[in-house]
């Protein structure tokens, strides 16, 4: 599962915008997600494309597709597992689409930990996750947790230690979402050559 955001001016990567401009950042949050679409496109599951307000036809075009549903990100992350295994699935994965490092090996290894253990993070170095898989529904995961903040995965691995829910981590990558991120992320020297004249 990947969810993605509409891509509409003031409302994507609006903290990048806020020091890069919106143009930028829109280009920014389109070359994610073709390194998105890139490493998922070959993975031998099936992919489900979950847009933040309406399905779009330009890209995964061959993708299960779907909205959004929630009035926070917990709580459409909450749902969209609920639904994956409503439908019958006993392994499933999210993920964003701001992480440039994001790769079709790095969803398998998440996969294949989830081989043995209940719940695998990606960690992300600004204290959140840039990948979660679960092969058991645990929805207090995504309820009354501090979103958005640098103590997001420790708030939630504290939690899980305390329920005796095994979980495995990937390794941590930086996504991007304010400029610092992007200066410090593999894109940059890319985003310096392709960004809009000043």
């Amino acid at each position: 599962m990947v969810f993605v955001k509409n891509i509409v001016e003031g409302n994507v990567k609006t903290r990048l915008a806020s020091t890069i401009g919106n143009d930028d950042a829109i280009d920014v949050y389109n070359q994610l997600l073709d390194i998105t679409e890139s490493a998922t496109k070959t993975l031998k599951v099936d992919r489900q494309i979950i847009y933040s307000d309406c399905i779009e036809d330009a890209r995964w075009t061959s993708d299960i597709k779907g909205v959004q549903q929630g009035k926070d990100l917990g709580e459409r992350m909450k749902n969209a597992f609920r639904d994956g295994f409503s439908n019958g699935y006993d392994q499933l994965i999210l993920i964003g689409s701001d992480l440039p490092d994001i790769s079709q090996e790095l969803i398998e290894e998440a996969f294949v930990k989830l081989e043995n253990k209940n719940v695998v993070f990606g960690p992300a170095q600004d204290g959140g996750y840039y990948l979660v898989g679960l092969g058991t529904f645990y929805s207090s995961i995504f309820e009354d947790k501090p979103w958005s903040q640098s103590s997001l995965l420790n708030t939630t691995l504290d939690e899980l230690k305390e329920q005796k829910v095994d979980f495995d981590l990937l390794d941590s990558f930086n996504d991007v979402d304010t400029y610092e991120d992007l200066k410090n992320s593999s894109m940059f020297s890319e985003y310096e050559n392709r960004k809009s004249p000043v």
